[in-house]
């Protein structure tokens, strides 16, 4: 009886451990099933992420191209402008060089060294030639004539060439704005141009000399 007894106990413990083994087989069936599905869940959000990148890679591209297109229509605008600026100026020049050409010169009045005498790269109207500037714009109204006026501006030789250029136009350009200012002279009846130091009138090697060579010649036209 002990045997069987003892027979008996190990069955029914072979019964429990078949048990056992069965509930865990089925317990890891069941994670492996919810780990599946979660790594299926995982995948198609990878997959649709994915497709969204794409989706927006593609708006971008569009969006790209567009902004390319519209900067080359305004690279393109810009280069129209600015061709459209160049034969402007061309065309002005040609009609200030026929407007010239068909005018005579009245008289010519020089700002010279007691009169004009600019201090060394400087642009502003010394005092003594706005009284000359008056009595010659005194002059053109008394006489009634439908005038032009043509301002030279012209420097001595010290510093860069490029640098006296500027100060001539910038010294002839003083003179034209105080005969607009101060004498309602028409803006379009003057033109200006800067000579700098290519007509001097004296050598530029003394101070006495240089400041003869720093001077405004205003001719005026009919």
């Amino acid at each position: 009886m002990g045997h069987k007894l003892a027979s008996g106990v190990v069955l029914v413990t072979v019964a429990i451990f078949g048990a056992s083994a069965c509930a865990t087989k089925g317990y890891v069936n069941k994670n492996v099933a919810d780990v599946n599905t979660k790594v299926e869940s995982l995948t198609k959000s990878l997959e649709e992420a994915q497709e969204r990148t794409k989706a927006n890679e593609g708006k971008i591209n569009v969006v790209d191209q567009k902004v390319g297109a519209v900067q080359g229509s305004a690279d393109a605008a810009r280069k129209a402008a600015a061709d459209a600026d160049a034969k402007a100026v061309a065309a002005d020049a040609k009609v200030a060089t026929l407007d010239k050409a068909s005018r005579k010169l009245v008289y010519s009045v020089a700002l010279s060294a007691d009169q004009a005498n600019f201090g060394v790269g400087r642009t502003e109207l010394p005092e003594g030639s706005k009284a000359k500037l008056d009595e010659l714009a005194t002059r053109v109204k008394n006489d009634g004539q439908l005038v032009f006026f043509e301002i030279e501006g012209h420097t001595d030789s010290t510093g860069p060439k490029e640098l006296n250029y500027r100060l001539g136009l910038e010294r002839a350009e003083a003179v034209k704005m105080y005969l607009h200012d101060q004498h309602q002279i028409p803006l379009h009846k003057m033109s200006v141009i800067s000579y700098g130091p290519d007509k001097p009138v004296a050598p530029n090697k003394t101070r006495a000399d240089r400041a003869q060579n720093r001077r405004i010649v205003v001719n005026v036209l009919q």
